[in-house]
């Protein structure tokens, strides 16, 4: 994408527009309201299908570590080269101080679970039949719906296999802009610089609306979008705890999400969690699902960042900062992303 469009200013409640530029999709997109079919009320939790060929390797509490098969292996997936991918389920974060709570079966084996918050506000959540979130939407007592994400193809029996990533096809990624300014290291807590980079367009074109899942899975389609390595928060050795004393250290980027957030109430960040090389794969998987969790979960209880629109995902030592074997603080990091471009269609680029 040119640096003219990836250097433009982003005004103050045009973040939409900016994303337009860039998100070209080829036919437009309709979402229809998440509450529009009418669905079962079911009294027991939720049961998903593991996924073609997938099995677990390893259960935490509400996590589950996938090995997704031979297709994953040969590099369909992101995973880590065992073709490992780590799911958790985040209600819980969602859900904190609810007064109700219920789910509901749909068509096609997918489940509609809705959150009640004591201000009446409702985050409805449709997952398919293998637990992926398909899409999310924010319900106010007055009925108004803000679409945090959107699967278009969630229900489309020609979509490519579960283990296909949409990325592989694409060609390297290539910027016109510095390095330093699509990979942000933040030494020191600093909002201008949070809320700027956050606000940017994809440095590529979005050529169709991703799953919430895709991108998660995805390293190709995460890297369309800039990204924040927040040096300012480290954890300790198989620690996924945020010291009393590093909260604060958050605050700067809450007030940059939380501006976007005010102006947009529909934008998605993703939280992403990294360990070092030390342990095995799956161990570090864990531990940092859990360091994005424990950040978002701040975000959300010191800050008040609304909680339905962080998306908190762990990638364990995949992503090496420092390409060392050896125990590393730099590595055992938190990295943020403004995924909304990736995940819903912005209201003026449909053609």
């Amino acid at each position: 994408m040119p640096a003219a469009i990836q250097n433009a200013p982003v005004q103050p409640g045009q973040i939409n527009q900016s994303d337009a530029r860039v998100q070209t999709l080829q036919q437009p997109v309709e979402v229809r309201p998440i509450t529009q079919e009418q669905g079962e009320r079911i009294r027991e939790a939720p049961r998903y299908d593991l996924p073609p060929d997938a099995r677990v390797v390893k259960r935490d509490g509400d996590r589950q570590i996938l090995s997704l098969g031979a297709a994953a292996v040969a590099g369909a997936v992101a995973g880590a080269a065992a073709g490992y991918f780590i799911r958790s389920n985040d209600d819980d974060r969602l859900g904190v101080d609810a007064t109700e709570r219920y789910s509901e079966r749909l068509s096609s084996g997918r489940t509609r679970e809705t959150i009640v918050r004591p201000n009446g506000v409702e985050i409805v959540t449709v997952t398919n039949r293998y637990g992926d979130v398909v899409r999310r939407s924010r319900i106010t007592p007055d009925g108004r719906e803000t679409v945090l994400f959107f699967d278009p193809y969630s229900e489309d029996q020609q979509r490519p296999d579960y283990y296909d990533d949409p990325g592989r096809d694409l060609p390297p990624i290539r910027l016109d802009i510095p390095e330093d300014r699509y990979v942000v290291d933040v030494a020191e807590p600093d909002e201008r610089l949070y809320y700027d980079t956050l606000v940017a367009p994809p440095v590529e074109t979005v050529e169709r609306i991703y799953s919430v899942d895709e991108v998660r899975r995805s390293n190709r389609i995460r890297d369309k979008v800039r990204r924040i390595d927040l040096a300012t928060v480290n954890f300790d050795f198989a620690s996924a705890s945020i010291a009393q004393s590093q909260v604060a250290k958050l605050q700067d980027l809450a007030e940059a999400i939380k501006r976007i957030v005010d102006t947009d109430p529909g934008e998605s960040f993703l939280i992403e969690g990294h360990t070092d090389a030390v342990g095995s794969n799956e161990a570090n998987l864990v531990l940092s699902d859990k360091r994005a969790e424990a950040v978002a979960a701040a975000l959300s209880q010191y800050f008040d960042v609304p909680a339905e629109n962080l998306v908190t995902q762990g990638y364990g030592e995949q992503e090496l900062k420092v390409n060392t074997q050896a125990e590393n603080r730099e590595n055992r990091r938190v990295t943020v992303r403004r995924i909304t471009a990736l995940v819903k269609p912005v209201a003026t680029s449909s053609r």
